[in-house]
């Protein structure tokens, strides 16, 4: 499922060139991640890698706020029924 999460977050990747001339990509549901390359395919690279350390990051510490990417939901579920 967190291969599928994070194929379908890099699908929904923006990219653009910077008037500098380096590759700039953004995944818009995932605010703040963001990499940049000296070539298309550096940039997707550096994306692919950061996604994938943000992930890490919010999973080590405990966050449980992913956004749901067309339909993956990767948000830790409780491992126990809750009583009414």
């Amino acid at each position: 499922m967190l291969t599928d999460y994070i194929r379908e977050a890099m699908r929904l990747a923006h990219y653009e060139l910077t008037e500098e001339g380096m590759f700039f990509a953004t995944i818009s549901p995932l605010e703040g991640l963001w990499a940049e390359g000296a070539t298309l395919e550096q940039c997707r690279e550096e994306l692919q890698s950061t996604l994938e350390d943000w992930v890490m990051l919010k999973l080590r510490f405990g966050d449980k706020d992913f956004p749901v990417l067309n339909g993956i939901d990767i948000n830790p579920k409780p491992e126990y029924a809750e009583a009414d």
